[in-house]
């Protein structure tokens, strides 16, 4: 993560409108693009990652998603493939697109695209990024929620996947 990364800017329709360094993003409340990846491992558990002090938004708090911003020129997917390796070290793994939203949640506004994984292999935490995280049953971090700040974009994601027709 860098401000100095140049991220896809959208309209309220998801129309690409240009691109600007992510700072200026962020303080300007920009409307972007985002991937939301939820990685399972074979149990059916979900992957839960408390974010580092450092992060430009809601530092210190727990995501069910792992993903990030979608950088100028990048599609959703090779974003999603990019992010999942930086921030967790998984690469070579099939993703599923399960849907597209838009979330607002003071001045971030972001469309996102979410994908799943089943990944039993190692996790490789991005330092800068991911300050610790592991496998849960979803029940678990469901009544973690109600001890620790939960990412307000992730948890829609993880609420409105639950609902679907065909959850875990």
């Amino acid at each position: 993560m860098s401000k100095d990364e140049i991220v896809t800017i959208v309209d309220k329709d998801n129309n690409i409108t240009g691109s600007v360094p992510r700072l200026q993003m962020r303080v300007e409340g920009l409307c972007h693009r985002a991937t939301y990846i939820l990685v399972f491992d074979s149990a059916g558990r979900l992957f839960v990652q408390k974010r580092t002090l450092t992060k430009d938004i809601y530092p210190g708090y727990h995501d069910v998603a792992t993903g990030g911003v979608v950088l100028a020129g990048e599609s959703y997917d090779v974003s999603a493939e990019r992010e999942l390796a930086e921030e967790l070290g998984i690469v070579n793994t099939p993703l599923e697109a399960l849907f597209d939203f838009y979330h607002e949640h003071g001045r971030n506004r972001v469309w996102g695209r979410v994908y799943s994984c089943v990944w039993d292999g190692p996790v490789v935490l991005q330092a800068e990024e991911v300050a610790s995280g592991d496998y849960y049953p979803v029940a678990e971090i469901i009544a973690m929620r109600n001890r620790n700040p939960f990412t307000p974009d992730g948890w829609y994601v993880l609420q409105r996947y639950l609902q679907s027709e065909n959850p875990l």
